[in-house]
């Protein structure tokens, strides 16, 4: 399994606290079948996001869990937050935040309410050649109370990742409900851990990939789990997606003049 949604990397926000902390989560991680994973720290007004020292942990990590025998592959992205600044230094300079630098970006938005124009904010990075991967909408309250804003970015071409922890339950009830409403739609198209440590926000995704696969079929849970995630580490394009339920039907029901005037 890939995990694309990690915050590995000690001392460089609220993720793991120590060198020795993040080479226990990469064996935890490990040991639950996780063979790659993206370190993502957090880029915004809080946490400075700094490539070259990112890259640097990342070489000293990896040296160690080499070292050590631990079969994980590290990669390099950032949990991308909507702030003025940032988004303009993505559209000049959209390798800086994304995932290897290969065009995949995390976009993480406020925990309650979202930023104004963010569709347009969408459409602007995708122009600028990135592809945005909305991060655990399902635990965002105003999402949980209006899926349209989902469904209308997945018609625009915006990714979807579900933390793992939500599909078991362990980030709420409301989270965990909508998380399955998207799996039951396959709108979703990556499970990730956002693991923070070794105890709260662990680095576990089998469970998870598990109870997809019975609930959903295997097939699906693959895609989420390994064949998706593996495209975006690899910056490739995305293999044949399952097809969504619900999703263009209004598209369909509305001729293209009603569509642009919105009627």
């Amino acid at each position: 399994m890939i995990d694309i949604h990690h915050h590995l990397l000690w001392g460089m926000d609220d993720g793991s606290t120590s060198l020795e902390n993040s080479i226990a989560m990469a064996k935890m991680a490990a040991e639950d079948g996780i063979t790659h994973i993206v370190c993502s720290p957090h880029a915004n007004g809080r946490y400075v996001y700094n490539p070259p020292l990112v890259a640097e942990k990342i070489a000293e990590l990896q040296r160690l869990l080499d070292r050590d025998a631990i079969a994980i592959k590290l990669g390099r992205g950032c949990d991308f937050h909507m702030s003025f600044e940032n988004i303009q230094e993505a559209k000049i300079n959209p390798s800086k935040f994304s995932i290897n630098g290969l065009g995949y970006l995390l976009v993480e938005v406020p925990d309650y309410g979202l930023p104004r124009g963010l569709t347009e904010i969408f459409y602007e990075l995708q122009l600028a050649g990135l592809t945005p991967i909305l991060t655990h909408p399902e635990r965002n309250p105003t999402l949980q109370n209006d899926r349209s804003r989902v469904k209308e970015w997945l018609q625009r071409g915006v990714l979807i990742q579900v933390t793992a922890g939500s599909v078991i339950g362990r980030m709420g009830k409301h989270a965990e409900k909508m998380a399955h409403d998207l799996l039951a739609n396959r709108w979703v198209h990556f499970l990730a851990t956002d693991a923070h440590n070794t105890t709260s926000r662990v680095p576990k995704m089998r469970e998870a990939f598990e109870l997809v696969a019975k609930r959903y079929g295997s097939d699906y849970a693959h895609l989420l789990c390994v064949s998706n995630p593996l495209a975006v580490f690899m910056g490739k394009p995305m293999p044949p997606q399952l097809e969504p339920q619900n999703l263009y039907k209004d598209l369909k029901e509305k001729s293209w003049w009603q569509r642009v005037l919105k009627r």
